[in-house]
């Protein structure tokens, strides 16, 4: 089993700042691509941010500029600083993993629990 647990969110002010983290713990023998998803309500959940165990990165425009992710592969965590936040970035927030769980195993994604992001004006 695979778990993913967030860290960080909260209430913040527009133009202020936040950090979210997200651990992977259990049966890890690889992990992929980790990044964070949003969903704010009455909308579908949006990939935001991404980092490959390259290090290669994925910036929604939305977040371009603004967010930036971090990633240690030897700790299976991965970080979201989150900067200038807007009204518009209120949402709960979810880490998401993909998990090879043993060498011969397919790559699987896996979901942190959420957490909530809400930014006032």
């Amino acid at each position: 089993q695979v778990q993913l647990v967030e860290s960080g969110g909260g209430l913040v002010h527009a133009g202020g700042s936040l950090s979210l983290s997200c651990a992977a713990s259990g049966s890890i023998f690889s992990i992929d691509t980790m990044g964070w998803f949003r969903q704010a309500p009455g909308k579908q959940r949006e990939l935001i941010v991404s980092i490959a165990s390259s290090g290669n990165t994925y910036y929604a425009d939305s977040v371009k500029g603004r967010f930036t992710i971090s990633r240690d592969n030897a700790k299976n965590t991965v970080d979201l600083q989150m900067s200038s936040l807007k009204p518009e970035d209120t949402a709960i927030y979810y880490c998401n993993a993909v998990v090879r769980r043993s060498s011969t195993d397919s790559y699987r994604a896996y979901w942190g629990q959420g957490t909530q992001v809400t930014v006032s004006s």
